[in-house]
């Protein structure tokens, strides 16, 4: 192994990230009107789940302590959604659009990581396999922007989803 130490470090930020992206989900789920958009974000928060425990597993198997929460940025985040939803109400074209804002930067995150030249061929691999799910996810709620006629922004990380 080249650098497990490195392969820690980008796992440990990718588990951070994808803990903010379940969080978010769940979330969104309380906060969507149609049942099918609820069963939607549960269904994709328990895939954010296993990809978590695949990440952890690895980060196990080169000797280190995997993260085990979410960014304090993420969660402040979610605060102030929460606290800006109470004043101005919150439907499920504004859910989407959050959504979709997260898994763009959630994306970003990833796409990062694969792109990372110091990773061993194991964690590569693994990163790849993950990632498929994360693009998904992705490409889902972008589709659904698109279709509710929502406009997002993904200047910010802190709302991940």
């Amino acid at each position: 192994m080249l650098n497990q130490g490195h392969d820690i470090s980008v796992l440990n930020s990718l588990i951070e990230t994808t803990i903010d992206s379940v969080d978010g989900y769940r979330r969104s789920a309380q906060e969507a009107t149609q049942s099918r958009f609820s069963s939607e974000f549960l269904a994709r928060a328990s895939e954010r789940e296993e990809v978590v425990s695949r990440l952890r597993q690895r980060v196990r198997e080169l000797g280190g302590n995997p993260e085990d929460d979410g960014s304090v940025l993420a969660a402040a985040h979610r605060t102030f959604l929460s606290i800006r939803d109470k004043i101005t109400g919150s439907d499920d074209k504004s859910v989407i659009a959050e959504v979709d804002r997260g898994e763009s930067y959630l994306n970003g995150k990833w796409e990062a990581a694969l792109s990372d030249g110091e990773l061993s061929a194991e964690t590569r691999t693994l990163i790849q396999s993950c990632y498929d799910s994360v693009r998904a996810g992705h490409e889902r709620w972008e589709r659904a922007n698109d279709d509710v006629g929502s406009t997002s922004t993904t200047t910010s990380g802190a709302g991940t989803y």
